[in-house]
């Protein structure tokens, strides 16, 4: 069966303490993951395109396979890679990454061995040119996955954002959405991303992210909504979080504020990766703007219900859907 989505970035291997109840070690995690999760929930043809190092668990590969998930676009390099992702969670505001021999001993848990020597990874913002050894590079992409009607490109550095895109709309892909990467979300490199967004069908950011781009030239959400869509995008989500997402359609020329669905927040991370998931599938579904955000909010509410990219995947099933149609009745055009 041809594949109908394709979702690239990076993969983790997670150790999260949450603020009550037991921690998870060692876990599969990475915000390709938490958007495979989100998309999940709607649909499961998809194919995930990523690196990972020869140490990396091969059970966690077949487990994928397990849920419906094509792995063949894994490429699993012939060494060790670094993927060891740290984060105490203290509660839904406080999030920390460093120190983790302090935040065992702070909950009296012993400390994992494959910890030692842990250092949070990081991001250089003023670097544009050089790849991450963890990022996919375009010779990984399988053929058949260059055929998939929708791809989502999840926060990844910039040039190999850049490379992947072009790849893909070189294949003509149907539907192409990118959430950026912070790293360049800044104001001297607008004119990159200028050329980034060009062909997009969707661009993705958190609020945070759009404000740093525009920080020299805007300060109204919606006038920097505008300025992305004249780059050469379709449609421009703008996530915000606890206030939800404001969507501009460039060619409806129609603006709309949909709020978080009321969900049981438990921990934030990977809500945004999870919303791209479910936006994608919502609009390879129905071509709606709209109705791709109101899939994508409703997959990041079941993802902050629990911790870990892979816990949508309990999800009882007709909640999804429950909740959007719930959902739909509480969207504001502006």
């Amino acid at each position: 069966m041809s594949i109908e989505y394709v979702l690239t970035g990076r993969f983790r291997r997670e150790y999260l303490l949450p603020p009550v109840g037991r921690p998870l070690l060692d876990v599969p995690g990475g915000n390709v993951l938490y958007a495979a999760a989100g998309l999940a929930l709607w649909e499961k043809n998809l194919g995930l395109l990523g690196r990972v190092g020869e140490d990396y668990p091969h059970e966690w590969l077949n487990n994928f396979s397990r849920y419906g998930w094509d792995t063949r676009g894994i490429r699993v390099l012939p060494e060790a890679l670094d993927l060891r992702y740290f984060q105490a969670t203290l509660d839904l505001q406080t999030v920390q990454h460093t120190n983790p021999v302090a935040h065992f001993a702070r909950l009296d848990l012993t400390f994992p061995k494959s910890l030692l020597g842990y250092v949070p990874p990081t991001e250089k913002s003023d670097d544009r040119r050089t790849p991450r050894p963890d990022s996919p590079r375009p010779g990984d992409i399988p053929d058949d996955y260059l055929l998939a009607r929708a791809v989502h490109l999840c926060p990844l550095d910039f040039i190999t954002a850049t490379r992947i895109s072009a790849a893909f709309r070189q294949a003509e892909t149907i539907v192409l959405t990118l959430d950026p990467a912070a790293a360049y979300m800044i104001p001297e490199a607008l004119e990159d991303v200028r050329l980034l967004v060009q062909g997009l069908t969707a661009f993705l950011p958190s609020e945070e992210e759009i404000r740093l781009l525009f920080s020299r030239r805007s300060h109204d959400l919606w006038e920097m909504a505008e300025a992305i869509a004249s780059f050469g995008c379709e449609v421009v989500v703008i996530k915000r979080g606890a206030n939800g997402q404001m969507l501009y359609d460039a060619a409806a020329r129609k603006r709309w504020e949909i709020p978080p669905y009321p969900a049981r927040l438990t921990d934030l991370t990977g809500a945004g990766d999870s919303f791209c998931g479910g936006f994608l599938a919502g609009y390879l579904r129905t071509f709606d703007p709209l109705q791709a955000v109101l899939h994508g909010n409703i997959s990041a509410s079941i993802t902050v219900e629990g911790y870990g990219a892979l816990y949508p995947l309990d999800t009882l099933p007709g909640l999804a859907q429950a909740r959007l149609e719930s959902l739909a009745a509480l969207v504001r055009q502006v």
